[in-house]
């Protein structure tokens, strides 16, 4: 009898535990991106979608991305919108703003072939040849599976592997065959290990999904200099479109990194935060 009620109250536990990791992944899964799904749009912002569409199919690039940023201006973000939008860009050689909305759509929605294909077009036409320092193949590998899904993708097969742990668990304690228990206790690390690797990747994601230290270069040129003052020495000059990373903030410049390790300060006003 004792058994069984260290048994019931394992399970009750086990439950509570499965219920709180449940609530705090709602939280995490709350990103405030709604996809753009025409049936949920109200009648104005469909109306405004089409309209986008078809001064796209038209030709009218300008008006096209026009629409499409009014969209966005009203709210509703998706990757969808912000491809359509990039393409327009692309469509008006407007490489800067095409490869900051393509990013967006990225990271909105990493898996996306023809987001990622389109990226890779437009960088080409970049001005800038930067070689990138070498990284550890093992961390390039994780980095490309973890942008396979989005990070809210990543979160619910975190919650799901916890779920399946902890029936594992449970089917281990209330086992009474020897083999049983050997399968539900192999079963259970098996499923824990997914749990942190799917929660690490969906952190890792989240992380990238928020974070403000990715920009493009928004200008044809932007000087980087020594030190953030425009009578400072010129250390070298990025153009329109290349991808920097931001590493500090003073007033109205920027320090920016560049894929080969060079640093320097330029003006905020010429990049924009992906």
């Amino acid at each position: 009898m004792k058994n069984y009620k260290k048994r019931f109250f394992i399970l009750i536990a086990l439950l509570a535990v499965t219920w709180m990791a449940h609530a705090e992944a709602d939280t995490t899964l709350n990103t405030g991106v709604e996809p753009l799904a025409e049936e949920t749009l109200p009648a104005s912002i469909e109306a405004m979608w089409d309209a986008a569409n078809t001064a796209y199919i038209n030709n009218n690039y300008a008006q096209a991305a026009a629409i499409y940023e009014e969209i966005l201006q009203r709210g509703v973000l998706s990757a969808k919108l912000y491809y359509n939008l990039a393409n327009a860009c692309f469509k008006q050689d407007e490489l800067g703003r095409a490869i900051l909305y393509y990013r967006r759509a990225l990271r909105l929605d990493p898996g996306d072939d023809d987001i990622r294909y389109n990226l890779s077009v437009a960088e080409a036409r970049t001005k800038d040849t930067i070689d990138q320092i070498p990284e550890f193949f093992l961390t390039t590998w994780c980095k490309g599976l973890r942008r396979t899904m989005s990070a809210t993708t990543w979160s619910v097969l975190s919650v799901l592997s916890l779920v399946v742990m902890l029936a594992l668990v449970l089917f281990y304690l209330l086992a009474r065959s020897l083999n049983l228990r050997k399968m539900g206790f192999y079963g259970m690390l098996g499923a824990l290990l997914l749990f942190v690797v799917t929660s690490w990747f969906a952190a890792a994601g989240r992380a990238e999904q928020i974070g403000q230290d990715e920009a493009v270069v928004m200008s044809l040129s932007a000087a980087v200099k020594a030190s953030p003052d425009s009578a400072a020495t010129d250390l070298f000059v990025l153009h329109e479109g290349t991808v920097v990373e931001v590493t500090n903030r003073l007033g109205a410049w920027c320090e920016v990194m560049i894929a080969d390790g060079k640093k320097g300060w330029t003006e905020s006003r010429r990049i924009e935060v992906i």
